[in-house]
């Protein structure tokens, strides 16, 4: 029973693992897109041509996310943002975001 549990708990742990590093890949794609668009324009298009094919789907799936249309017209909207990942994950952009709906809505 033991051994059992453990294993259990082992392959779950790689789950979290591998689900952990296809997000990262998702997180380089989004990125990418990031940098094209400022270079060439075409990030949004990029990501979105990215996300309907079919590796894009497979790492999106294996990442835990839906790859439906809703999810990539979301990192389409997010690339057209032009904010890089690491600073859009960060605390001070979460809290400057906060900051300026609070202020938004005040007014």
């Amino acid at each position: 029973m033991t051994d059992f549990v453990d294993g259990t708990a082992f392959n779950n742990e790689q789950g979290n693992r591998a689900r952990k590093l296809f997000a990262a890949v998702v997180l380089a794609a989004l990125d990418d897109a990031i940098a094209d668009d400022k270079k060439y324009g075409n990030g949004p298009e990029q990501i979105a041509r990215w996300a309907r094919s079919r590796d894009g789907r497979e790492v999106l799936s294996c990442a835990g996310i839906d790859p439906n249309e809703r999810v990539v017209n979301g990192l389409m909207e997010f690339v057209a943002k032009g904010v890089r990942t690491s600073v859009a994950l960060s605390r001070e952009e979460s809290e400057r975001r906060h900051a300026a709906e609070l202020a938004q809505a005040a007014a």
